[in-house]
């Protein structure tokens, strides 16, 4: 059965808008099962380090871009909002090039908090970063969205 509260199709793509932090990233939401979402992130010149290793920051972006958009989807429409309270990520793997492929999934779902983990690998399937986040649901008359 799906944890999803918002309308979804499973295996759906969900777009990332490219005035966002995650469009100039190039993230991509990739798929959504009924019980993870899962997208990818480029390994470049825009998520790399001075020394071209992924950078840990684009790692705890991605983290929090899918663990957001699963957050949000596991709202009842109309009800609320989610906002990061905490992200913690442990590095693991540094990749040099290609994508990495991050799939978000529940630890807790409540009416007020949620707990999702992102495990993030290559595209070898290796441990790249493994991530844990934290969210608030807030009323949406408290959320202000970007126009």
């Amino acid at each position: 059965m799906s944890i999803w509260k918002q309308p979804v199709t499973i295996g759906q793509e969900w777009p990332i808008p490219q005035n966002s932090l995650g469009g100039h990233l190039g993230l991509k939401v990739t798929e959504i099962g009924v019980d993870y979402l899962r997208g990818t992130m480029p390994v470049d010149h825009r998520t790399v380090q001075p020394f071209g290793r992924l950078h840990g920051g684009a790692s705890c972006v991605l983290a929090e871009e899918l663990g957001s958009i699963a957050a949000f989807l596991c709202i009842p429409p109309g009800t609320g909002a989610p906002v990061g309270l905490d992200i913690n990520a442990n590095h693991i793997r540094p990749p040099t090039s290609g994508i990495v492929i991050g799939t978000a999934r529940p630890l807790h779902i409540g009416r007020s908090t949620q707990v999702w983990e992102i495990r993030i690998v290559d595209e070898q399937d290796r441990l790249v970063c493994i991530s844990r986040l934290t969210v608030s649901v807030i009323a949406l008359d408290k959320a202000k969205p970007v126009a």
